[in-house]
């Protein structure tokens, strides 16, 4: 287990990189598989995703909502637009909390590292007011409680 890396670069773009023990395969169904997204993609603890659509293929619509158990949450939406099983999603991204934010282009690769998978997260946002605005949520607590959740998973599902 590694720890997750987030940098910045130029005024529009956010890396996050970080090391799973699992292979590319099983990281990669993690994050389009509907019963494994749900399972993990969480943010601290406390979180749930009632609702989860990942329909993986081009085009494919993305439909994310969670739930705090205390009445709040909020939602994400989006489309895929490009899929390379196993090594390389691309897709864009909008949170609706409750109005929607400008447009987050992702693209995620899967490279094998060993016997796990460097993971890499490149976004690209609007303009620099719109990075720091998504920056000053405290996304990066969120997203390592839910890698976390993801790498105490291992192997979720077979190579």
């Amino acid at each position: 287990m590694s720890k997750l890396t987030l940098k910045t670069e130029g005024d529009k773009h956010v890396v996050v990189t970080r090391r799973f023990d699992a292979p590319p395969k099983a990281v990669y169904r993690a994050h389009t598989e509907p019963a494994l997204l749900q399972k993990w993609l969480l943010g601290p603890d406390g979180w749930t995703m009632p609702v989860c659509v990942s329909e993986a293929r081009p085009g494919g619509k993305i439909r994310f909502e969670w739930a705090d158990g205390k009445g709040g949450g909020f939602y994400l939406t989006g489309e895929y637009l490009e899929l390379e099983p196993f090594s390389r999603i691309v897709h864009v991204e909008r949170m609706h909390l409750p109005e929607p934010t400008p447009d987050n282009r992702v693209e995620t690769t899967f490279k094998p590292d060993g016997n796990g998978t460097l993971f890499t997260l490149r976004m690209t946002l609007p303009d620099a007011a719109t990075r720091e605005a998504m920056l000053a949520t405290g996304m990066e607590h969120g997203m390592e409680a839910s890698y976390v959740r993801l790498d105490a998973m291992g192997n979720p599902v077979s190579s």
